[in-house]
């Protein structure tokens, strides 16, 4: 029942002491119903906030791990010796198939804006990968790409103000040792080109798919993905027939191959890319690109019908670790630990 307060007892604290009544039943304060109210607010803004990090994040690990099957794909079904007419046939049928699903041309700047991002994450880079290819082991040119997350990290401060977070860096550092741990299981040789050519694709394409995600949030992914594609492919197709000659002849098993890596290791996959580094972080979106090396490892050894080494597992257990420290759940969850910490501390002195 409310009511006045009244004189506390008599007792050496009574200065510092009131007593009174409760508030009445519907009595309540109305700073904390809209302390409390808030609260709820921002609860519920930051779980939605964690599910669509989430939900992009899947989204973008469909693009690493449809590309980790091509490795066995373009070995076992595709022509040897025709690389240039392999990436030009991957990329132009994919680009149109895009551009149809959207019906939508390049218009003022990005008809330039295309043929600079068709170029950098497209015709040179799909030429300087199957340089790489032909020059070094997989696991060299793959140990060299898997160091793009950190040149993404980069080139996304310098040119977006795009801070790289300790947990992006320390992700890195852990899923390139997994990668390393993975990959580099014996002496290889190595080419001196081919470390050139797959260090330049790997520069090329993160300053390319920074470029992408600093221009284009006026544009929707299909269109964007498309018309790189179309670039990159009529850069690459003039170049196959001066160095390769004719185009090489298809059966149907290289047909079917070319299709599933035109349809879903290119269209989709780099639309899901590119839907990725819209909705993420530049870091985030780097760390995922691991689950390529992973994709390739696994899917290789479930066709050979062999087992991972314990170095082999090794490496998969960081590079997973590595991914995981590089999401947003896992920022916010280490600032409310310190948060919490740095609360007991205080309390506690």
């Amino acid at each position: 029942m409310a009511g006045d307060a009244v004189q506390a007892a008599d007792h050496a604290l009574r200065a510092h002491v009131e007593v009174g009544a409760f508030p009445g039943p519907g009595f309540l304060d109305a700073g904390y119903v809209v302390t409390h109210v808030a609260n709820i607010a921002s609860g519920e803004a930051i779980v939605a906030s964690m599910e669509a990090n989430l939900r992009w994040t899947a989204v973008t690990a469909l693009a690493p791990i449809a590309w980790g099957t091509t490795y066995y794909v373009t070995h076992r079904y595709l022509p040897a010796d025709y690389p240039l007419y392999g990436a030009a046939i991957r990329a132009l049928p994919a680009g149109v198939l895009l551009l149809l699903a959207r019906r939508k041309l390049p218009y003022g700047k990005w008809w330039w804006q295309a043929l600079v991002l068709g170029a950098l994450n497209m015709g040179a880079f799909f030429a300087l990968i199957y340089l790489a290819a032909q020059t070094l082991p997989t696991s060299i040119a793959s140990t060299i790409m898997a160091t793009s997350p950190v040149m993404l990290m980069l080139f996304a401060w310098a040119a977006m103000s795009e801070r790289p977070r300790a947990t992006h860096l320390a992700g890195a550092g852990i899923g390139v040792a997994g990668v390393c741990l993975m990959l580099l299981t014996g002496p290889v040789a190595v080419d001196a080109r081919g470390v050139l050519a797959s260090v330049s694709a790997m520069v090329m394409s993160s300053f390319g798919y920074v470029l992408a995600k600093k221009w284009s949030s006026d544009i929707d992914v299909f269109s964007l993905t498309s018309w790189q594609l179309i670039a990159g492919g009529l850069i690459l197709l003039p170049a196959a027939v001066l160095v390769e000659g004719a185009p090489p002849a298809l059966d149907a098993s290289a047909t079917l191959a070319f299709g599933y890596v035109t349809v879903v290791a290119t269209a989709l996959a780099f639309a899901a890319w590119f839907a990725g580094l819209r909705h993420l972080s530049a870091g985030t979106v780097g760390l995922v690109g691991l689950l390529n090396p992973v994709t390739g490892v696994l899917l290789g050894t479930a066709v050979a019908g062999e087992t991972l080494s314990v170095q082999q597992v090794s490496g998969l257990v960081l590079v997973f670790a590595g991914v995981l420290l590089g999401q947003p759940i896992m920022t916010r969850v280490l600032a409310i630990t310190r948060a919490r910490a740095s609360a007991v501390t205080r309390f506690g002195s």
